[in-house]
């Protein structure tokens, strides 16, 4: 491997026998594979003319190397990212030289997007980690893995560099299944469920005609949707905080589901239209309070995962913050009951 420019990596390798006849790109992405670059970047990068054969420059990743040719790749210093950055304040509760983990406030839209074009969380993270982001991915970028809907606060981990963003991606693409990910939410939803604890295996798709909203789909469409609920806590029978635990990673998956086996969150805009008169029905502190919640009372309140790094082990837990705090103090000015505390 050989360092030309500052920003500016080149890397020529012998083609030794065993991989005569071998694509070129497939033979760049494993003998580079020191620099965490996918085989679509690097066949990227050869079609944009940054490869070459016995130094002349080639274009095409199919093309079959012969044994003794030395092949080249360069990578081009990164580019500026479209979006810029913001100083926006950030609660970190974790930070390394990999990654991040940050305490989402509601309200904070997590990625640029019609409408929210600057003021998000990856226009903050630009901000904050500057020159550290990772520029192998060709954009100077934080690696967004998993996302959190703008108004559902929470914990929300990020990549700073392409190694930690590829073992988070593997990690959030898994849900848990066969790798250690711990995902747990608060909710506090209408009703009071049957029974403490139970599973919603029920497949998401977009509905067919409200597009903003997430519905459990017939059988044979939709993608599989997981969710376990445990009941923590009842409010005067009219309103549960509960747990959630996901094994999967949909859209809106949490206020989809509950609305689906007819608790939905409180305050949620789109899946708890059909409950407003069960308002009427809280006291009026609690009715106050949710009238200024203006959000769903939803919150990721922990994740759990083995650093994609170092391997160490990470846990970390998010308090309700202020606005769901002082609803649940007021919706708890009534009887209550309190099956357990556990997240």
């Amino acid at each position: 491997m050989r360092m030309s420019g500052e920003n500016n990596l080149s890397f020529a390798y012998r083609v030794a026998p065993e991989h005569g006849g071998e694509r070129l790109d497939r033979f760049l992405a494993a003998a580079a594979s020191a620099a965490n670059l996918s085989r679509t970047r690097v066949k990227s990068l050869i079609e944009s003319g940054h490869a070459s054969i016995d130094g002349a420059t080639v274009k095409d990743p199919s093309l079959l190397l012969r044994a003794g040719q030395t092949a080249g790749l360069r990578l081009p210093p990164p580019a500026d990212p479209a979006p810029l950055g913001k100083n926006i304040a950030l609660e970190i509760v974790f930070e390394d030289e990999y990654l991040l983990v940050i305490d989402k406030p509601a309200g904070l839209v997590v990625h640029p997007a019609a409408g929210h074009e600057s003021g998000t969380l990856v226009n903050a993270l630009l901000a904050h980690c500057g020159a550290s982001l990772s520029g192998i991915g060709g954009v100077r970028r934080p690696g967004i893995v998993h996302r959190l809907d703008k108004d559902t606060s929470g914990l929300l981990v990020v990549a700073k560099t392409d190694a930690a963003h590829q073992g988070l991606a593997k990690l959030f693409a898994d849900h848990g299944k066969t790798l250690p990910l711990t995902r747990a939410y608060l909710a506090f939803v209408w009703g009071i469920p049957a029974r403490p604890s139970g599973t919603i295996d029920a497949p998401l798709a977009r509905h067919a005609t409200a597009r903003q909203k997430i519905a459990v789909a017939p059988a044979g469409r939709g993608r599989r949707a997981l969710t376990h609920w445990r009941l923590i806590e009842s409010f005067a029978g009219v309103a549960s905080l509960i747990s959630c635990r996901l094994e999967t990673g949909r859209t809106h998956q949490i206020r989809s589901h509950m609305a689906h086996i007819g608790h939905p969150v409180l305050g949620d805009p789109v899946y708890a239209t059909g409950f407003k008169s069960k308002t009427a029905r809280l006291l009026p502190k609690a009715q106050a309070c949710l009238a200024s919640l203006s959000r769903q009372a939803l919150h990721a309140a922990v994740l759990g995962f083995p650093h994609p790094v170092t391997a160490v082990q990470l846990r970390f837990t998010s308090a309700l913050p202020p606005d769901l705090g002082r609803l649940h103090d007021a919706l708890a000015g009534g009887d209550t009951a309190r099956p357990g505390q556990e997240i």
